[in-house]
């Protein structure tokens, strides 16, 4: 690892001071420290060489969990493993909040669970292989070529991919999703609040070296899941994992259903380990409405979400096993 100045601000005021613009040629020169689990691994890794780091623990008001109200606020620096022992009671959502509280619990290990944070998981990078080596530079890291088109792709992306594959590592980030939950971003210029589902970009959208619209000289502060509209409403997180335990997802599932007497009458649906953004199934979600929770309807859901999914050469295993995680997905709203 690179040797680095740590900085301890004390505001977020004092922070906003040491980021870079956005048009500053070392943008990457500072990065933010919250749980530091991806951060440090990729430092020691040498993906980045910062030549300070700023750890924003110090400062007040990025953590705290408030369901006051109906919704769920998050702040950044909430830890996954107070999220995962979060208990809203039925009045403040407990079935519309479940699916985030089974994302926070598959996560990693208990000591991951207790260091790493909210807005970290949100803003992690990819764990493709070529990726995190040191000596493959491969489009995530500027050079022409995707490695994993042709390569070692087991756990790359069947939707959504181009130029580069890479998979949206975050478990939380579909739960969150699949919520309507909101991001506030801030700077020195402002404060600027969006759709959890906006805050993602495609490679082939935006700059392929991103993952997100954050820029340099901004901080993800809080997360917003507003209450749910109408009675009825239930989700859920279904991972499948290569190991039991200590692992990211080959595929996720993250459901949310309103549903009156076993009728689905909205949904959201999105998939997490199968694209580049935690992929939100839009057609799939209108396919489901007006329907019974029955196995034709399950085999419709499964069959519309994986539409235009486009296997490489190791990972078309990921198509049968997202649709049958669906079904999983639908029996538990039962």
């Amino acid at each position: 690892m690179k040797a680095f100045e740590l900085i301890e601000p004390k505001t977020i005021e004092q922070a906003f001071e040491l980021l870079p613009s956005a048009r500053d040629a070392k943008r990457d020169s500072v990065k933010l420290l919250a749980g530091g689990q991806d951060l440090l691994g990729e430092m020691k890794e040498h993906l980045i060489e910062p030549e300070s780091v700023v750890n924003l623990k110090r400062i007040p008001g990025l953590n705290g969990i408030d369901s006051s109200g109906g919704e769920l606020s998050l702040g950044a620096l909430v830890t996954i493993g107070e999220l995962e022992m979060f208990h809203p009671n039925a009045e403040r959502g407990g079935e519309w909040l479940s699916c985030v509280k089974q994302a926070a619990a598959s996560i990693g290990s208990v000591q991951i669970r207790n260091a790493g944070t909210v807005g970290g998981n949100l803003c992690q990078r990819p764990r493709c292989w070529y990726y995190r080596h040191e000596q493959a530079v491969c489009i995530k890291k500027g050079g022409s070529e995707c490695f994993s088109y042709s390569g070692m792709n087991k756990y790359n992306a069947i939707l959504g991919g181009g130029p580069s594959y890479i998979v949206h590592p975050s478990d939380l980030a579909p739960a969150l999703v699949a919520l309507g939950a909101e991001v506030t971003l801030k700077s020195k210029r402002g404060e600027r609040v969006m759709p959890l589902e906006q805050f993602f970009t495609l490679p082939s959208e935006g700059s392929v070296l991103r993952e997100n619209v954050l820029q340099p000289d901004e901080i993800l502060t809080r997360v917003r899941v507003p209450a749910p509209q109408g009675a009825g409403w239930r989700s859920t997180y279904i991972k499948f994992k290569e190991r039991g335990s200590y692992d990211f997802a080959l595929v996720s599932v993250a459901l949310a259903a309103r549903l009156e007497g076993g009728v689905i009458k909205e949904a959201r649906l999105v998939l997490g380990g199968v694209a580049p953004i935690p992929w939100r199934c839009s057609k799939a979600e209108k396919a489901l409405v007006g329907r019974k929770l029955d196995a034709e309807t399950s085999a419709l859901a499964g069959k519309v979400a994986l539409e235009g999914a486009q296997p490489l050469t190791y990972n078309a295993y990921k198509v049968p096993l997202a649709q049958g995680l669906i079904t999983k997905a639908l029996r538990a709203m039962a």
